[in-house]
């Protein structure tokens, strides 16, 4: 299938041309006959499958570019958000319309000044959305389409109740297509109470299956972190772009200081961080020119990286099904690739959660030679345990779990 089959505008096909777009993805040739026709779309697929054409293309046939606030995209974090603006400003070179992306972490003088000029996009994260409009910068009443992007992201995030009061302020007819890469209870029942006979479209993700990944877990004393990275990077020399995940933003800013005093140049990805600052970051990762970037979990979804040859996950991520996407991250399109978690034992109920949901030990490795202090080592077959003990109701042989 060719996008000129699918019925779009000649603007639109140009635009499309324009951004090196050949064949749709399967969710945009399943999901845009239906969101042409104006129908409510519930969409589950993964980042990197072409959603923003999927809702995009359809919203920007359907309105016309008189910059009046017709589509509105709530999405859960402003790398997403940028990544949608940027998008539709690309096709609005071709339809006229205008975007605006409205996010937390940056002045809101500009936004208010180029909604104040008038925008046929708002792409907003769901905080932001609600200060504009308890300004009265934003006026919803005449939105015609909106999307949900990442529904459980947001929801993972705290962000659901704003995500309710933003439903709220929302004229009852609208189109409505929600993108979720799961279908947790709450957002059913959006879907249920918000969504007019929806038409739901399922993609596999295209990610690499967990089993294609090399995946180690390095027991460690939380002080020795920073040594291990550095020592397993002399140890192997085939760190060529690594990754390394950190749960806050202060604990990346410390581990890449860390690694800067050993001689490995670094570059850091959080929301302390000026837009600028990590476009400028992933530009040098991408290039080659800096092999380290360490982020919190704000690129684990949104920002697509090819050819990531390590991740590493410096902190336990909290929610596992983080785990999954970061560990995603490599091994992509054939290539090999490897995942290391090093894991604390203050931190071994995450790892619990971690094998449950994927549902398999994580190897333990250590490095030769490396002066670790006294640690605890997870203990083989401590999956099937868990298991025995979720079957008997939290007893094992008779005896209650203390």
């Amino acid at each position: 299938m060719r996008f000129d089959e699918l019925g779009l505008d000649p603007k639109l096909l140009a635009g499309v041309a324009a951004l090196g777009f050949e064949t749709p993805t399967p969710i945009q040739a399943e999901a845009l006959p239906f969101a042409l026709e104006g129908r409510d779309v519930v969409g589950c697929a993964q980042t990197g499958t072409g959603k923003t054409a999927a809702f995009m293309l359809p919203a920007l046939q359907r309105t016309p570019a008189d910059h009046v606030l017709r589509t509105l995209v709530v999405s859960p974090t402003r790398e997403l958000a940028q990544q949608i603006e940027v998008f539709v400003r690309a096709m609005g070179q071709h339809t006229g319309h205008r975007v605006v992306s409205a996010v937390g972490g940056m002045s809101a003088e500009p936004q208010l000044k180029a909604l104040k000029a008038g925008v046929d996009v708002l792409v907003a994260t769901p905080g932001r959305l609600l200060d504009l409009v308890e300004r009265g910068a934003a006026k919803l009443d005449r939105v015609e389409i909106l999307v949900l992007d990442e529904a459980d992201r947001m929801l993972d995030m705290g962000f659901w109740p704003d995500v309710r009061r933003i439903l709220s302020k929302l004229p009852k007819k609208r189109q409505t297509m929600l993108f979720s890469a799961t279908m947790a209870p709450e957002i059913l029942r959006v879907v249920q109470t918000s969504l007019s006979d929806p038409v739901r479209v399922d993609v596999a993700p295209p990610a690499t299956p967990i089993e294609a990944i090399h995946q180690a877990l390095y027991p460690v004393d939380a002080s020795q972190k920073v040594d291990l990275m550095v020592a397993l990077m002399e140890a192997h020399g085939d760190f060529d772009r690594t990754l390394v995940f950190c749960r806050t933003k202060q604990r990346a800013d410390a581990v890449a200081r860390g690694l800067e005093r050993a001689g490995i140049p670094t570059l850091t990805m959080h929301s302390d961080r000026t837009m600028e600052q990590r476009m400028k970051a992933l530009e040098r990762f991408r290039s080659g020119r800096v092999r380290v970037l360490v982020a919190t979990d704000v690129v684990s979804r949104g920002i697509d990286i090819e050819d990531i040859s390590h991740v590493v996950n410096y902190d336990v991520p909290s929610n596992p099904e983080d785990y999954v996407h970061r560990i995603g991250r490599t091994a992509r399109a054939g290539a090999s690739g490897t995942a290391f978690t090093f894991v604390d034992i203050r931190e071994f109920p995450e790892l619990d959660a971690i094998e449950m949901l994927i549902d398999s030990e994580i190897p333990v490795e250590q490095l030769e030679g490396f002066p670790y202090r006294e640690r605890a080592v997870p203990r083989p077959g401590r999956l099937a345990a868990r298991k025995k003990r979720k079957a008997f109701g939290g007893r094992v042989m008779g005896r209650r779990r203390r």
